[in-house]
């Protein structure tokens, strides 16, 4: 509890009367929004999501990335743009996360736009296989004033963890966070807040309690559960673990299945975030993988520009009036993490 406290606390110390003022205004736009049932908007977004790069080492059978099934180009994220962009939206934004697909640390500069991005005050965030984090790499990471590391460890063995991290290495996994946490100790830092993220899947079930034990025994900060998200869903699928509170799904009546959740005509995402591909797009949110909803190109316009048009606003008023109807929304669920 006390490092989740000092990781709060860290987030908290980044506010801003302008920050605080612009998260306000969000707020009781959605609000309004939601009531009205059409779209009002006040305010620039309060979280980001930049994608670094498409490219990745490994093969997981969920993930665009791995599955090497994009539609899109691959590439990586230019470091001129994405200082343009920060430049135009560090005055309100609260929270920056390095990832969307791929793998963040094989960008060659994705550890100098972290740093970029904290010395304008931004809670930094990324995600990782933790398969770069060699000592000189660990050490630089701690350097670059990252606030938070995701590790995603879905096994604690090898034979359970590359049975979805297909092409991976645990105990790659694992020597990287040791050298994470050691340089955090030597360099007496309170950065980046360890998280060991846990995608609950049936061939991993069974080992949750060991991932809460292996997290305890490294000194990682905390623990996160994940549910999975199944592309094909409907028909079941060997991922989807027996034990229903970490299943996204549903089996009906008739054998099919089903997400648990009710899709309500709403969305706070819409509001509040959103992501940028490493070519500049701007799409709604983390579920549109192939960025087939693009809202934007910030090559060619400002993101306050982007944030506030026609065809933004014309996006969150199709989801007001009937979001089962949006392709991408179709198999979105909130509440995807469990938290210990």
């Amino acid at each position: 509890m006390k490092v989740r406290l000092q990781d709060h606390v860290n987030m908290l110390s980044k506010s801003s009367l302008k920050r605080v003022h612009n998260a306000a205004r969000v707020f009781s736009s959605y609000h309004t929004s939601t009531f009205t049932g059409k779209p009002a908007l006040r305010g620039m977004p309060i979280s980001l999501s930049f994608e670094p790069t498409t490219s990745c080492n490994l093969r997981c059978p969920e993930c665009p990335s791995g599955l090497r099934s994009f539609t899109r180009p691959t590439g990586m994220l230019q470091e001129q743009l994405f200082r343009k962009v920060i430049d135009q939206v560090a005055p309100t934004l609260s929270y920056l996360t390095f990832y969307f697909q791929g793998e963040p640390f094989l960008h060659p500069q994705f550890l100098d736009m972290v740093k970029y991005a904290s010395q304008k005050g931004i809670y930094t965030a990324t995600s990782t296989n933790a398969h770069y984090l060699k000592d000189d790499v660990a050490k630089a990471t701690v350097q670059s004033s990252l606030d938070r590391l995701i590790i995603s460890i879905d096994g604690t063995s090898q034979d359970t963890y590359q049975n979805y991290r297909i092409g991976g290495s645990l105990n790659k996994v694992l020597e990287g966070t040791q050298n994470i946490l050691r340089w955090k100790k030597e360099l007496k830092s309170k950065t980046p807040h360890v998280i060991f993220q846990f995608l609950v899947v049936k061939p991993n079930e069974h080992q949750i309690p060991e991932v809460y034990a292996l997290a305890d025994q490294l000194g990682v900060d905390d623990v996160v559960l994940k549910t999975a998200q199944i592309y094909d869903y409907k028909n079941g699928s060997p991922l989807m673990p027996t034990q229903d509170r970490y299943s996204r799904y549903r089996q009906t009546s008739d054998g099919t299945y089903a997400l648990k959740n009710k899709l309500m005509n709403e969305c706070w995402k819409m509001w509040h975030s959103c992501v940028v591909t490493w070519d500049g797009k701007v799409v709604p949110c983390c579920f549109d993988k192939d960025a087939h909803f693009v809202l934007g190109d910030l090559n060619e316009n400002t993101f306050e520009e982007i944030w506030n048009s026609d065809k933004y606003n014309a996006f969150r008023a199709s989801l007001l009036r009937s979001r089962s109807e949006i392709e991408i929304c179709k198999n979105c669920t909130e509440g995807t993490k469990i938290f210990a």
